[in-house]
């Protein structure tokens, strides 16, 4: 119970900027403070590995109490932090406003770049968080076809365990034969129609994933919005969201991204565009992430007004009375999951409500997963932590396969696949991975 905090929780900027902010002393002491409160209260037990890990350690020392756990330990639970945010937005009764003034993620966020700062993340951490630059290869004739080859192999991947630290059996994304920016068709509508709630015309985020690796995403978000009459646009340059990099705590590469993307996209903001990115992750950063590292950059916060997640874009058109609902493909089961960076955007439940909108007209029985795969961006596919992802999905994995589903998929294009590979481990092979974005368009007969 949040005991004298009815609100809903509210964030303070990051201090990234602030010297104090990377004093290690001060941000143990911070920790410990927080991780007394956690300690006491033990909610967040179920969300990741980072709670059950900080808890063993209290609970192994004389006394049973947090000041007895050492501090170099602390890294045990920072270690296993992916900054999915749900102890903060679904769980804490400490957050914002209460006085105690509790933000776990942040915390965690904070130490991570402190750990950056001291020069203690791998070159293949680095490496793997740097998706601009492994994504150059995508779209590149014979190229792709030979790395995306090469890397089925298991001498490959032991390699890869060897040199990068990626786990021989985690799913990896294959490299497009052609990127989305490159392959995207002009929108087909000149006239643009305001809603009440949402801007007439559009302009997509492509993000490295759906850039580099699922086009067939990008594409099918497109299609979405030819058929419905929305003027759409592909943004004129971009780079990274950054959020590879905030995982890692290298926050000054962060800004760096910021630096190339805002300009563009505040454009796009102020020009009366709505900005769609169809991976969470990416959206979420725009959102919440970058508006908290630069509370005073009118172009973030401009950027921040005009970010939609498709589907919360798509149902709020809806609303206004501008989506066709003409849908005619039947998609049989569809176990759908809501992926943590969706959930924490405080939207609701709009990729439901879409999918819900479909089975009014053709056949389609939802299942709809709300809990962590255990994926997380790079977590769940490096060495010591691919297990550990394995071990936090397997509830998804299962409540997934529930009925024999004939469509799986997740807005979180990664966790898709992070899913289907636990349920094949499982004995419960999916039939078909859908993105959301796919199956709309499926059902539309696109």
């Amino acid at each position: 119970m949040r005991e004298g905090n009815l609100e809903a929780p509210t964030r303070h900027p990051i201090d990234w900027k602030n010297p104090d902010f990377y004093d290690e002393a001060s941000a143990f002491k911070e920790m410990e403070r927080v991780f007394d409160i956690c300690h006491g209260c033990r909610r967040c037990v179920s969300l990741c590995q980072s709670f059950p890990n900080l808890f063993d350690l209290v609970d192994a020392t004389d006394d049973g109490e947090v000041h007895g756990v050492k501090k170099d330990d602390y890294w045990k639970v920072v270690d296993q932090c992916y900054l999915c945010d749900l102890c903060y937005m679904t769980k804490c009764p400490y957050t914002p406003p209460h006085a105690w003034n509790l933000d776990f993620p942040h915390l965690m966020l904070r130490a991570k770049a402190i750990k950056f700062r001291k020069g203690q993340v791998k070159g293949a951490e680095k490496f793997l968080a740097s998706t601009d630059v492994h994504g150059q290869f995508a779209g590149i004739p014979v190229v792709v076809q030979a790395v995306n080859a090469v890397n089925r192999t298991k001498f490959a991947r032991k390699q890869m365990d060897a040199m990068l630290g990626v786990h021989p059996d985690a799913w990896m994304p294959a490299l497009a034969s052609q990127r989305f920016r490159w392959g995207a068709e002009k929108s087909p509508s000149q006239v643009v129609t305001n809603g009440q709630r949402t801007p007439g015309k559009v302009a997509i985020f492509s993000t490295c994933y759906v850039n580099y690796n699922e086009p067939g995403i990008g594409h099918d978000l497109l299609k979405l919005l030819a058929h419905n009459d929305i003027p759409y646009v592909i943004v004129d340059k971009e780079k990274c969201c950054g959020m590879p990099k905030l995982e890692l705590g290298d926050l000054d590469s962060v800004a760096a991204h910021k630096a190339a993307n805002m300009p563009v996209l505040a454009r796009y903001a102020r020009e009366g565009y709505a900005i769609l990115s169809a991976v969470p992750s990416c959206t979420l950063m725009f959102k919440q992430e970058l508006p908290l590292m630069f509370p005073d950059c009118a172009d973030t916060q401009a950027v921040k007004e005009a970010m939609f997640d498709p589907f919360e874009y798509l149902v709020a058109r809806h609303k206004d009375g501008l989506l066709k609902l003409d849908f005619k493909a039947a998609l049989g089961k569809v176990s759908y999951h809501i992926p943590c960076h969706g959930r924490v955007q405080n939207i609701g439940k709009k990729t439901e409500e879409m999918l819900k909108l479909v089975g009014s007209k053709v056949e389609l029985q939802l299942t709809t997963v709300e809990r962590c795969s255990g994926h997380a961006g790079t977590y769940g596919v490096k060495t010591p932590t691919h297990p550990v992802a394995m071990k936090i999905g397997k509830p998804v994995f299962k409540a997934m396969a529930k009925d024999g589903p004939d469509v799986i998929g997740s807005d979180c294009p990664m966790a898709g696949h992070h899913i289907a590979q636990g349920m094949e481990q499982a004995g419960t092979p999916a039939k078909q991975v859908m993105h959301p974005l796919t199956m709309v368009r499926t059902a539309y007969g696109l």
